[in-house]
């Protein structure tokens, strides 16, 4: 009887080993793939970090210096930063802009064209593979964003970068009040965007109509994309001569996208 007590112990150790072996297997393979997750998401940050130095200057809002003010001394507006193209393109040719949404802390990043949808959406600005990705304008729109709507993807990032804070102008309504513009500098012009629209919508929505041109078709578009705003904007009255950024992320959900768009104000020359 004994005997057979100590077998059956024997067996309920060996067991609880193997349960003890597992879950430490477990708990390592989580840990390195936090890791991993961790030092990509750190690689991404310290790139485009690295990259913001070497292209971007800030603004004083503050300086009103001559060039800032018109004959009557009243403030012109005057783009927030200056961008260094020429530093950019010597790290990457396809650089066709560079995006600032001013209510969101930190999100200021190059914009890339390539020639698909698919190069960027894991390749960083300097092309190192990275989840991350690069902010990149959809393949079939116009390099210097004259298209009645060009679309901007970029990706959902858990720690906030990339698009990965745009889903706040829907959570929290103080985002929109605090800045309803965008803007998209470019080496000819700065343009400034009034967000006229933020909606969850699904993938292969009507939300990504690319449009030749502007006419009937692309009014009844604008007429859409703000019945379907999430949040209470103040659009105004829009034309078929307005062009508009549709900046797209995803949800966590594959079926669906988030999305912000903005239709031009301001057109300002390069100072």
């Amino acid at each position: 009887m004994a005997a057979k007590n100590k077998k059956k112990k024997n067996v309920g150790d060996f067991l609880l080993t193997l349960v003890l072996i597992a879950a430490i297997g477990v708990f390592c393979y989580a840990a390195y793939n936090l890791y991993h997750i961790y030092t990509e998401y750190k690689k991404g940050t310290d790139e485009y970090n690295q990259i913001e130095q070497m292209a971007v200057t800030n603004r004083d809002p503050d300086a009103e210096t001559q060039e800032t003010m018109d004959e009557e001394q009243v403030p012109l507006l005057a783009a927030p930063m200056k961008i260094d193209f020429n530093a950019l393109r010597s790290v990457n040719e396809d650089v066709i802009g560079w995006i600032y949404i001013e209510a969101l802390d930190g999100v200021s990043y190059p914009v890339v064209k390539g020639s698909d949808n698919s190069y960027y959406l894991h390749m960083t600005y300097e092309k190192n593979y990275n989840f991350a990705g690069t902010i990149f304008i959809d393949c079939e729109n116009s390099s210097d964003f004259s298209d009645c709507n060009t679309l901007v993807y970029g990706h959902n990032m858990k720690n906030g970068s990339m698009f990965g804070q745009l889903k706040k102008f829907s959570q929290d309504g103080e985002t929109y009040k605090k800045s309803k513009y965008f803007w998209i500098f470019t080496p000819e012009k700065d343009y400034r965007y009034e967000i006229i629209s933020a909606y969850t919508t699904g993938v292969n929505s009507d939300t990504y109509t690319l449009f030749k041109g502007p006419g009937t078709e692309f009014e009844d578009y604008l007429k859409k994309i703000v019945s379907r705003s999430e949040i209470q904007t103040e659009a105004g009255n829009l034309n078929m001569k307005d062009k508009v950024i549709t900046l797209s992320t995803c949800t966590g959900n594959e079926s669906t996208r988030f999305v912000v768009q903005g239709r031009m104000v301001d057109a300002l020359d390069v100072q």
